[in-house]
């Protein structure tokens, strides 16, 4: 059984200093993975409704209890969604795409070896 999922990203602004400049720098966050069945339909379903009604977190937290961000939603021919979320001067974007889980591997750490230090040890107990 295929597992498709829909996948929310954020565009995320850091500001930097550097030799007197300040520097604006983006990045897509993955800020969230849906699990939603086991057709491609269902998942571009739940895709635009988290395109029409996800808000970003830079929005969501100067909004108030009722309010209702200025939003354009744009299908792209792959079938992912660009929105702009826009309120009081804030404006953030957010991309929704709709994909399948290929490949999935659990965390495992290696075997402190005997010979390791203490300080080796240590670090590996915490």
């Amino acid at each position: 059984m295929t597992t498709w999922y829909v996948l929310v990203e954020e565009d995320t602004r850091e500001t930097k200093y550097a030799e007197g400049v300040e520097l604006k720098l983006h990045r897509w966050k993955l800020v969230a993975t849906r699990g939603v069945g086991s057709t491609a339909e269902e998942a571009a379903a739940e895709a635009e409704r988290l395109a029409l009604r996800h808000v970003p977190a830079v929005i969501a937290r100067h909004a108030r209890p009722g309010d209702q961000p200025a939003r354009e939603a744009y299908l792209t021919p792959d079938g992912s969604w660009v929105v702009s979320v826009r309120q009081r001067g804030r404006e953030a974007h957010v991309r929704v795409s709709v994909a399948r889980l290929m490949h999935q591997q659990a965390e495992s750490e290696a075997e402190v070896p005997a010979s390791a230090s203490w300080k080796e040890k240590l670090r590996k107990a915490f």
